[in-house]
């Protein structure tokens, strides 16, 4: 988890995100960030997470450049952890975690949260993988090719 992002020894973009992102506890801390929870204190109230766990987690979430730290702004001695643009370019795998969760992990009549649209207050549609021309792609419709970063 603290390895440098794209220092991984994997060839795989979705084995390395998952180094750097992919443990429970991570993917956690970056959702209530996205809620502007930002200092240490309110995302172990919201995880119940031991304090080691969560700085260690902090720590490498800063470290990847997927958060990082901020004089408190409300003036006091505290530090916040903010999203970076990095950070922020989670917010899709985090959407579409949930929206699996929404439709394959509740009975019917449990109680959950649902992501819902800030001006019009209702949920956010479906995420879907596109293609460059706007079709609907399914698993079978893509493959994979190894390529050099430019």
């Amino acid at each position: 988890m603290t390895q440098q992002a794209g220092s991984g020894s994997h060839e795989c973009p979705v084995a390395r995100a998952v180094e750097v992102i992919g443990d429970r506890w991570s993917l956690l801390i970056v959702r209530d960030a996205f809620d502007d929870v930002r200092r240490f204190s309110e995302f172990q109230k919201n995880l119940g997470l031991a304090k080691n766990i969560l700085a260690s987690r902090l720590k490498a979430l800063v470290e990847v450049g997927v958060l990082e730290t901020r004089p408190a702004s409300d003036g006091s001695a505290y530090k916040e952890y903010v999203l970076t643009q990095k950070g922020r370019e989670v917010f899709p795998i985090v959407v579409s975690l949930r929206q699996w969760g929404e439709r394959h992990l509740f009975k019917a009549g449990e109680t959950y949260s649902v992501l819902l649209d800030n001006e019009r207050d209702e949920p956010v549609a479906l995420l879907e993988v596109r293609s460059l021309d706007g079709r609907k792609l399914e698993a079978g419709d893509c493959h994979r090719r190894r390529v050099a970063k430019a």
